[in-house]
């Protein structure tokens, strides 16, 4: 938990948090908060989903790519800027340029989701494709960066970017009150991170949760260990959480402010996916339905608690989801 002094010398506050919330007001979706009479019959809890699959771009991560773009002085968004993303972050730095007309370079895994390249490209951004199993998008990404004289904004190590996607948690407890415990989808912690700031704030007793695929636990070993651990391009459905490392920022931000880590496997994901698209009629890819994964997987125990579930986004190839059900029995 958070310290008067940490909290003093803190990257991002409440303040920070509640600034971009004003800066998305005329930008984003306040995306809505939906339940499901099955989920919590099942887990025991009262269980709201905050449904980002909703959000412009499909995902979360407009939030913070906006306010990082809103915030940069006019020379640099005259140079333009780049990232380096599977493809929700491309898509919001993609959009999030355009509407600020400000140039947009993605470097994106050619492995990325089809759907996620296609998206990126229709906002008008210049893809530069990179093999995962030979680059390392950071270098990469910084190199370029260096080269044609561009701002670089990370996909979640980024004060502003942090600040932005905490608006997620901030509307969810605006919507809900207070939650007895949150569940947030973790990568590089950006999103986890803003959110347990926004908890922090709204509700200091909330017990926030953050969950990671099995096959991608840097985070979660990091968080027990108090020593930052890495993984190297994780084989797990959730490409939204295929991230190396927390960063610099986020990972004493989650030391700070998250009180637990779980994992769920990647069977655990599709299966949670598999419901909410067919009880709740809400199309989720497999890192948005992490949170749901954990409840469902009794990987978190529901104990009549409320709890608050962020799906992070809703951008998946139909073609790989009909793929991955078909690879469950789900009626065992």
């Amino acid at each position: 938990m958070a310290t008067a002094e940490s909290s003093e010398a803190s990257p991002v506050t409440y303040a920070d948090v509640a600034a971009a919330a004003d800066r998305l007001a005329d930008v984003t979706h306040r995306t809505p908060v939906m339940t499901s009479r099955t989920v919590n019959e099942r887990v025991n809890a009262e269980v709201s989903f905050k449904c980002e699959n909703f959000q412009k771009t499909g995902a979360f991560k407009l939030r913070g790519g906006y306010n990082a773009i809103a915030q940069l002085p006019p020379d640099a968004k005259e140079r333009g800027v780049i990232t380096y993303s599977s493809g929700n972050h491309a898509q919001a730095i993609a959009l999030a340029g355009r509407l600020h007309g400000v140039d947009a370079t993605i470097v994106m895994p050619e492995n990325a989701p089809q759907v996620k390249l296609d998206a990126t490209r229709g906002y008008g951004a210049e893809i530069v494709p990179y093999d995962p199993d030979t680059t390392t998008r950071e270098t990469l990404g910084q190199t370029l960066a260096e080269e044609r004289g561009l701002t670089l904004i990370p996909p979640y190590d980024h004060p502003d970017v942090i600040a932005g996607q905490g608006t997620v948690g901030d509307e969810l407890f605006e919507q809900t009150g207070p939650l007895d415990a949150l569940l947030v989808c973790c990568g590089g912690g950006g999103l986890l991170s803003g959110c347990a700031i926004a908890a922090r704030h709204h509700a200091p007793d909330c017990t926030v949760i953050g969950v990671e695929p099995a096959a991608g636990d840097d985070a979660t070993r990091s968080f027990h260990s108090g020593e930052l651990k890495t993984v190297e391009n994780p084989d797990t459905v959730a490409d939204g959480a295929r991230t190396p490392y927390l960063g610099d920022i986020t990972f004493p931000l989650v030391l700070e402010h998250v009180d637990d880590m779980v994992t769920v496997s990647d069977d655990a994901l599709v299966r949670a996916m598999h419901l909410l698209w067919e009880r709740m009629k809400i199309v989720v890819e497999p890192t948005g339905a992490l949170g749901a994964a954990a409840l469902l997987s009794r990987a978190v125990q529901g104990q009549g608690r409320r709890i608050g579930v962020v799906v992070s986004g809703g951008n998946v190839d139909l073609g790989r989801a009909a793929t991955l059900f078909d690879s469950q029995d789900f009626a065992s």
